[in-house]
């Protein structure tokens, strides 16, 4: 495999790592708070279909859409690192 195709096989597999990561998470503190993903995509301003597509991992959400989607959660958005 020649580096430059290396190099974009690495992009994509990290992106879509985060995706899931990002998905789980959503949903997991969706579930946790007892909201519907209507309750939730009204609360953060958005439509239900994008809280789904998140949920599934076919939509990365920016960190404008994490931080309407912490809010309306009762929550704040950071980034820990690994030690």
């Amino acid at each position: 495999m020649a580096e430059t195709d290396r190099a974009e096989y690495d992009a994509a597999a990290i992106e879509a790592e985060a995706r899931l990561q990002l998905a789980e998470l959503v949903y997991n503190a969706r579930t946790a708070a007892g909201l519907s993903q209507t309750e939730l995509a009204r609360r953060a301003s958005t439509r239900q279909s994008v809280i789904s597509a998140i949920e599934n991992g076919t939509q990365a959400p920016g960190g404008v859409m994490l931080v309407r989607i912490a809010h309306a959660l009762g929550g704040t958005l950071g980034i820990n690192t690994a030690a």
